[in-house]
């Protein structure tokens, strides 16, 4: 799918944004993700979003780390900035990106893994520095890049495609973020779109860490006894002179409930998700309450979703530095380097 490119035609009729902009000015390559899979949908959430809020593509800088949920920058918003990081440094890098020109809007996408493993340290410092951002994570529970073994986020006792328990527990990025200091915190379902574009574009729009956790289904391991579709299944059927993996699509997965009631969501495993959607009512400025709600639901065996927890007053990572208003990467070299007096002048206040 990787060398199919998207039509360039656009269709005179397509509805525009404030700026001139229609749905395909946000789009970027075609996905090569298995049909059906969550992080799809969270694409096409990034791009309704950025579309409402008519933000202009080049003001935009994408950066990721690795893993499935770190392919889908290349999904979405095809004319902005964008960069591919090794595995769970995407925090830091958009970190420095972000000192050196803030007047660009940063989507940090990352997953499970690249977040709660290896970029652990990676994502608490980012956070608690509170840099200018919307940093979204796609939880699937899984690695799905290496055949589906437990993520950090697996709750335990969870099973996996080959039956084996999980026996570690869980992490929770959103209990983590409310913790260190985000300023705006979230969780939502890949198929809640008319509760998910909303949150992305609130995150956008707040000046400080925004931190989105998107329980995202993976349908790549519905291998479950009985299938004909499934991995044991076609192996012990094929007589081939290759051995392949065969990826059946399923439809994306939606839901639509209302506040403060609970929608059991079935996966395309079988298994089943409790999600909770915070009631009409619910304060969102109550960081300790916040955490006690998660908690308290959590206990149920019930997922959380909405805004948890938004600072109005927030202030920023250069607000915290007092850097110059100008973008650091555009200064010149005489505001740079004032000349040997006012280092003169600065080494002496030290003294």
């Amino acid at each position: 799918m990787t060398y199919i490119a998207k039509p360039k035609f656009h269709h005179p009729g397509l509805k525009k944004n404030e700026l001139g902009y229609t749905h395909r000015d946000y789009e970027g390559k075609i996905s090569t993700l298995c049909a059906g899979c969550g992080h799809d949908s969270i694409t096409a959430s990034i791009i309704e979003a950025c579309y409402e809020l008519s933000i202009e593509p080049h003001r935009v800088a994408k950066i990721s780390g690795i893993g499935c949920s770190s392919k889908t920058p290349d999904y979405f918003l095809g004319n902005s900035h964008g960069f591919n990081t090794v595995h769970g440094r995407m925090p830091s890098v958009l970190t420095g990106a972000n000192l050196a020109n803030r007047d660009l809007v940063y989507l940090g996408v990352s997953g499970d893994g690249d977040s709660a493993s290896i970029g652990f340290g990676q994502f608490a410092h980012s956070i608690r520095r509170g840099v200018n951002m919307t940093y979204i994570v796609e939880n699937n529970g899984v690695y799905g890049l290496t055949k589906g073994q437990f993520s950090a986020t697996a709750d335990r006792g969870s099973k996996s495609k080959k039956g084996v328990t999980n026996t570690d527990n869980a992490i929770d990025l959103v209990a983590m973020a409310l913790q260190l200091g985000a300023t705006f915190v979230a969780r939502s379902f890949s198929g809640d779109k008319s509760q998910l574009v909303p949150l992305i574009a609130a995150a956008i729009g707040h000046k400080g860490a925004s931190f989105i956790d998107v329980i995202s289904p993976c349908i790549a391991f519905n291998n479950h006894a009985g299938s004909t579709k499934s991995f044991d299944y076609v192996r012990e059927h094929n007589d081939a002179v290759n051995r392949l993996d065969v990826l059946v699509g399923r439809d994306p997965i939606a839901v639509d409930y209302a506040p403060g009631t609970v929608q059991v969501v079935e996966q395309h495993d079988g298994s089943k998700i409790a999600l909770r959607k915070i009631d009409a009512d619910y304060d969102p400025h109550d960081r300790l309450g916040a955490q006690t709600f998660l908690a308290r639901h959590a206990a149920k065996g019930q997922i959380v979703t909405g805004l948890l927890y938004v600072d109005p007053d927030a202030e920023d990572l250069h607000a915290h530095l007092d850097t110059v208003e100008t973008p650091l990467n555009t200064l010149e070299a005489d505001t740079l380097c004032p000349g040997s007096a006012a280092l003169d002048k600065f080494n002496a206040s030290l003294r």
